[in-house]
């Protein structure tokens, strides 16, 4: 693991850890592990702190992915095309991640926590029993554009993916937050995988950090569904307003300059 020292590194595995359980519940680790990950390795490029990212992301959202599937049992005619387009979307976002320059980063991720924060916290309501929008061919085709939308984002970018996902599942197709929490493990396992088939050829992973951080990142993801399995969807839809909180509070206060 180069020159990172045993300090820092014990940091990003904590860091790892929380983003795990954050990820399986709600979604939204990558806004912990991402900013971790740049504070930690200031020499590293953007680009290679997304790809690490990445490998220790895959392993939280395997054993989450595994856990929801085994517990929740989600409806493979929504989850298997939502992942299908999830993967193809973040396959292009990765191969132009090289573009995009940082400073566009966390204005666009702020905007869009403020809007989705506001939304789920306006309806009360919202997330507590499924009542799909859509059924047939139309609620598959809302699935893909889903995918293929919030795949692109991932690969592009990457913090919050999880979180969008879920807010898409339950505010677009109807579903209720422990579902849709199912579905956008599955979704984001795919997007992770899809950016890996990207980076790993052009050798950007750094491989010794990034599977450290994917074990810690992996137990905090086992905790995580078994917890949000057990309390239901309520617990998942106040931890989804907490988190969000704490990220806009996070990003606000850093692009206002109240620290950095």
């Amino acid at each position: 693991m180069g020159d990172v020292t045993t300090g820092v590194l014990l940091f990003l595995l904590l860091m790892a850890f929380a983003a795990g359980f954050v990820d399986a519940v709600v979604g939204g680790g990558g806004l912990i592990q991402l900013p971790a990950l740049l504070i930690g390795l200031p020499g590293a490029s953007p680009v290679q702190i997304l790809a690490t990212n990445k490998l220790a992301s895959i392993c939280g959202t395997t054993v989450a992915s595994a856990t929801y599937y085994r517990r929740v049992g989600p409806d493979p005619r929504t989850f298997l095309p939502l992942m299908l387009f999830a993967f193809l979307g973040s396959a292009a976002g990765a191969a132009v991640a090289y573009l995009i320059p940082r400073s566009a980063f966390e204005p666009i991720v702020l905007v869009a926590l403020l809007v989705v924060g506001a939304y789920v916290l306006l309806r009360p309501e919202l997330g507590d029993v499924t009542e799909l929008r859509w059924d047939g061919h139309r609620h598959t085709a809302a699935a893909m554009l889903t995918g293929l939308a919030v795949g692109f984002y991932d690969g592009a970018l990457g913090p919050g993916t999880g979180s969008f996902f879920v807010f898409s599942l339950v505010g677009l197709l109807g579903y209720d937050f422990l579902e849709a929490s199912a579905k956008a493990r599955l979704a984001n396992w795919a997007t992770n995988l899809a950016a890996l088939c990207v980076f790993v050829p052009h050798g950007e992973v750094l491989w010794g950090l990034g599977l450290s951080m994917g074990a810690a990142n992996l137990t905090g993801g086992y905790l995580g569904a078994r917890t949000a399995v057990a309390r239901g969807r309520r617990f998942v839809r106040a931890f989804f307003i907490a988190v969000v909180s704490a990220f806009v509070v996070r990003i606000g206060g850093e692009l206002l300059g109240l620290w950095g």
